[in-house]
């Protein structure tokens, strides 16, 4: 699958759109044998510096433990981007197409009192109503280690973004 698969997809999803302001996502990670592993609640907020856009999430899973992430994500083309952030090695690869978005990066996860360095091959997709629908797989030396599932909603998203977002349907 690539994103121009979904290039006549809708609602259009814009990065810097949807996730300027407060965001907040669901999420749960699931083994390569399907059992639920983790589940989690991030709240983002997004906001422009300059050229670029960056995503502050704040991790809480429910074991009680937390953790942050800060993306800085760059467009680079009219459907590219590359991110950066302090636990990602290296750079992400991001591309956009219709209602989908697809980022591809190399990350030192927190597993217990370690990091394992694993692959993520993530993938976003616009929902009627504003949501937005994640699914990642994860992986090592190219062996999936599970899948993640995230919803996002934005909180508080003015009248006019939701009426935006149904327009393009």
């Amino acid at each position: 699958m690539t994103p121009t698969d979904f290039a006549s997809g809708t609602p259009r999803l814009v990065i810097e759109e949807y996730f300027l302001g407060e965001t907040r996502a669901y999420g749960l990670f699931e083994d390569r044998f399907g059992n639920v592993r983790r589940q989690f609640t991030v709240d983002i907020t997004g906001r422009h510096e300059g050229d670029s856009f960056v995503l502050d999430e704040k991790f809480r899973f429910s074991d009680g433990e937390t953790d942050r992430r800060v993306w800085t994500l760059v467009r680079t083309g009219e459907n590219a981007y590359r991110g950066t952030a302090d636990d990602v090695v290296g750079v992400a690869a991001g591309a956009l197409s219709g209602n989908a978005f697809n980022l591809r990066y190399r990350l030192d996860m927190k597993v217990g009192g370690g990091r394992w360095r694993v692959d993520f091959d993530d993938w976003m997709f616009l929902q009627p109503d504003g949501i937005l629908l994640n699914r990642a797989r994860v992986s090592k030396w190219g062996v999936e280690l599970g899948r993640v599932t995230i919803s996002f909603r934005q909180l508080g998203a003015p009248a006019q973004n939701q009426a935006r977002l149904r327009a393009a349907e």
